[in-house]
């Protein structure tokens, strides 16, 4: 058993016989792996579809102004091939027969005075002959209010004359709109897809995490006959094989300890027995004959026998509860009734002690439990605080409702518990050196821890100037 402590004064609790595995935190499961692994792939996923896209457009624009130079070019050579005296006419020509109107044409004298063409003027930066450029929207066509986007080339004639076609790329822009459109569309799509997909595997796993919680929690109440869920052959069904055979090793090596253990204080507790009435026996003859040393001296022998069957008694009882498995037997127990049970049995004692015992408990808590082992494990503690307790003392019992559910104190005026042992007086045997004159096996607070986490409960140990608080908290933890 191992305790921990927690809060002000050294108080211990819960008590965690291999703890309850946390569960993920609701509103937090983008912390998961699996959750991570859906972020991570979907970044990645944007990404890639991002650069493809930038790829093909550029791609997409490099090769479409190429092709579209080459015919411009193509047309540049045809027009030149004519005299100056001739060119006005060709051009002229050419826009009547240009149905599809994708080509303008422009011939300009050497001060940029429009000669013939459907261009308006010259741009204000002429590249360099035979070299494309792309205008958006900037080159005056006419018949045009909004001029289109277009890849235009200049070629300075021999005469001085500057001749300019260009070519409307408006459907070519389009096509790769729309190429690109459906581009994310379709990225848009797959990672819908894969973000959907990545999420349904992650919540298959978190539902066989969940079954694995499950499984643990109850092993971690001491089921050990429970084993993890194994479903295919993943990762998962791996450690699953391997934490299954492990806790069969563990089933075998504690049932084991305890059919030795149980058996050693079973067969141990029989011979004790027959000593101790053999003994009865002997007092009774040594009685007869008026021998007074040695009646004193068998007194002494029975009664360290019966010390000794004691701490049999409540080591087979310590054991009995850790081995029981009857939370399924769970009923309502109503803390207020039990308490007023508890005050009826050791208001007497407390009298004779000269002790004033005090209950308080007037709420009407109910919880789930057992209600003859939570009044063996409160029973314990008000037992402890009035033999611990000088005459003259005061035990008090209180029933506190709090937030979370119900907390039963028990706190004395008696010589208290330093804080360094408050973990160790949970140990069997356990005594302390300020107690050692005091009658006691150092089992009572065992019983009372092996209770407490029967029924997943919390137990604080605290100072209560003077004397000692012990609390149970009495839901689950």
């Amino acid at each position: 058993m191992t305790v921990s402590f927690k809060g002000d004064g050294g108080s211990i609790g819960p008590i965690d016989e291999g703890g309850e595995p946390p569960a993920l935190p609701a509103g937090r499961q983008w912390q998961s792996s699996s959750s991570r692994f859906i972020a991570a792939y979907a970044t990645l996923f944007s990404v890639a579809v991002m650069l493809l896209l930038a790829f093909i457009s550029v791609s997409t624009t490099q090769t479409m102004e190429r092709s579209t130079d080459v015919i411009i070019e193509w047309q540049l050579n045809y027009f030149d091939a004519f005299p100056p005296g001739e060119i006005e006419a060709v051009i002229r020509d050419r826009l009547a027969h240009e149905h599809q109107h994708t080509a303008f044409y422009g011939l300009f004298d050497r001060n940029g005075k429009a000669l013939a063409g459907d261009v308006g003027g010259l741009p204000k930066i002429l590249p360099s002959d035979r070299t494309g450029a792309t205008f958006e929207h900037t080159l005056p066509i006419d018949a045009q209010k909004i001029p289109p986007v277009v890849r235009a080339m200049v070629l300075r004639r021999s005469d001085g004359q500057i001749l300019l076609v260009a070519h409307d790329l408006t459907h070519i822009l389009s096509i790769q709109r729309r190429t690109n459109n459906a581009l994310i569309f379709v990225g848009g799509v797959c990672l819908l897809a894969g973000a959907l997909f990545a999420w349904l595997l992650s919540r298959r796993q978190r539902g066989r995490i969940s079954e694995i919680q499950t499984v643990t929690r109850k092993i971690a109440e001491g089921d050990l006959s429970e084993r993890l869920p194994v479903k295919g052959r993943d990762e998962l069904d791996m450690l699953a094989h391997l934490v299954n055979h492990m806790l069969g090793e563990v089933e075998r090596l504690m049932g084991e300890v305890k059919g030795a253990c149980d058996g050693i204080a079973h067969d141990l507790r029989t011979p004790l027995a027959h000593v101790r009435a053999k003994l009865a026996h002997i007092s009774e003859r040594a009685s007869r004959h008026g021998d007074v040393d040695l009646d004193q001296r068998i007194l002494d022998v029975r009664r360290e026998t019966d010390h000794l069957l004691d701490r049999f008694r409540a080591m087979m009882r310590i054991s009995e509860i850790g081995t029981l498995n009857r939370r399924s037997g769970f009923e309502d127990v109503a803390l207020g009734e039990l308490l007023g049970d508890i005050e009826e049995l050791f208001e007497p004692l407390a009298e004779s002690c000269s002790l004033a015992l005090s209950v308080r408990a007037g709420g009407r808590d109910v919880v789930r439990g057992d209600r003859a082992l939570l009044f063996e494990a409160l029973s314990n503690l008000v037992d402890n605080a009035i033999k611990f307790t000088p005459a003259g003392g005061t035990v008090r019992i209180a029933l506190i409702s709090g937030a979370d559910g119900p907390r039963v104190e028990v706190a004395d005026t008696g010589v208290g518990i330093p804080r360094g042992e408050r973990s160790a007086v949970l140990q069997r045997f356990f005594r302390s050196e300020h107690t050692q004159h005091l009658p006691g096996s150092g089992l009572g607070l065992s019983i009372v821890a092996a209770v407490v986490n029967l029924h997943g409960y919390s137990l604080r140990i605290e100072d209560a100037q003077p004397g000692t608080r012990i609390s149970i908290e009495c839901w689950p933890h």
